[in-house]
C-alpha cells in the first residue's frame, strides 16, 4: 500500500469555503479532492493525508474537515489550529470527534516560538487523543521542538519537510539539525524536500546524500513519503507520478524501505494500522 501523507487540497466553491485575502492558489483545475483521486490512481497511491492548506484558508479547517469526514475509506485530515488561541484544544477535539481528522500541523506562535503555552496544550490535546502532530518548524526553533518531543514523549510527531530543507547557506546545519532530532524517538521526517529545495532538476540529486543519511538516522520505520500536492503549485519541477518514481527507481532504495516510507509508516500513524 502507498500511502501520500502530504496533500494540500482546494475547493472551487468559494462561497461556502471562503479563502483568505490574497490566497496563495493552485493553477485552474488543479489541488481539487478529485483531481487528487484521479492522480493517486495514475501513480498506484491507495491513500492520502489532507493537510489543512492555511496559504488558503488560514485556520479555516471547514474543507479539510468537510472532505475528510467523507473519505474514510482512503483518507485521513489533518488540520492546523491557531497556536495563539486559548481555545484551539477545544476545536481539535471537536474535529478529532466528528470529523476523521488524525493530525494536526503545528507551526510557531506569533511572536515566533514553538515551545509556547498554547501550543504545549495543543500537544498534550493530541497526546491525549492519540492524534499525529506534524511540526512544521524553522531551524531556529530546532532546540525548542526537541524540548517539546522530549516533554511529550508519547505523541508521535512528524518533522514536515525535514525543518524546510533547502540548497543554500542553511543547508548543512539543516541538515546536521535534522540529524540531531532523530535521537528523539518520537519524531519522523516525512522526505518531501526534494523538488521544493533542490537547487536541480528533476531527480534533484543534489537532495540525495541528505535523503539518505536522514532515511539511516531515524530508520525507514519513521520516515514518510508525500506528494506536495498540488505539485502544479508547490513542486512543478516535479509532477505527481514522477515524485512517487524517485522513492521507486531513483534514490536506491530497498525494497524495504520502500515499503516503509511509502506506505508503512504512515498507515500506522494516521491508519490505525
Amino acid at each position: 500500500m502507498i500511502i501520500d501523507t502530504h496533500a494540500h487540497i482546494y475547493s472551487p466553491d468559494k462561497t461556502t469555503y471562503p479563502t483568505i485575502e490574497d490566497p496563495y492558489t493552485p493553477p485552474p483545475g488543479t489541488g481539487s479532492p478529485e483531481h487528487l483521486r484521479e492522480e493517486m490512481a495514475k501513480a498506484g497511491v491507495e491513500r492520502a493525508c489532507l493537510i489543512q492548506t492555511s496559504t488558503f484558508y488560514r485556520w479555516d479547517n471547514r474543507f479539510t474537515r468537510d472532505t475528510s469526514a467523507g473519505a474514510t475509506e482512503w483518507a485521513a485530515g489533518v488540520c492546523t489550529l491557531d497556536p495563539d488561541n486559548v481555545h484551539s484544544p477545544e476545536i481539535m477535539y471537536s474535529l478529532v470527534e466528528r470529523a476523521n481528522i488524525k493530525g494536526m500541523r503545528s507551526v510557531p506562535a506569533a511572536d515566533g516560538s514553538l515551545d509556547h503555552p498554547v501550543v504545549r496544550a495543543l500537544w498534550a490535546q493530541a497526546q491525549e487523543l492519540g492524534i499525529v502532530i506534524n511540526a512544521l518548524a524553522p531551524l531556529g526553533v530546532a532546540d525548542q521542538l526537541a524540548r517539546m518531543l522530549d516533554d511529550y514523549p508519547d505523541l508521535n510527531v512528524v518533522l514536515d519537510h525535514c525543518l524546510s530543507l533547502t540548497r543554500g547557506p542553511q543547508f548543512e546545519s539543516t541538515v546536521a539539525a535534522v540529524v540531531e532530532l532523530a535521537r528523539r524517538p518520537n519524531l519522523h521526517a516525512k522526505l518531501t524536500f526534494l523538488g521544493t529545495g533542490s537547487a536541480e532538476r528533476y531527480p534533484f540529486s543534489d537532495m540525495h546524500e541528505a535523503l539518505r543519511m536522514f532515511v539511516e538516522a531515524y530508520g525507514p520505520d519513521r520516515c514518510v513519503w508525500g506528494s506536495d500536492f498540488p505539485t502544479e503549485l508547490w513542486c512543478p519541477r516535479v509532477n505527481y507520478s514522477d515524485h512517487l518514481t524517485l522513492f521507486q527507481e531513483d534514490l536506491g532504495l530497498s525494497a524495504g524501505e520502500q515499503e516503509s516510507i511509502l506506505g508503512g509508516t504512515a498507515e500506522r500513524l494516521w491508519f490505525g494500522g
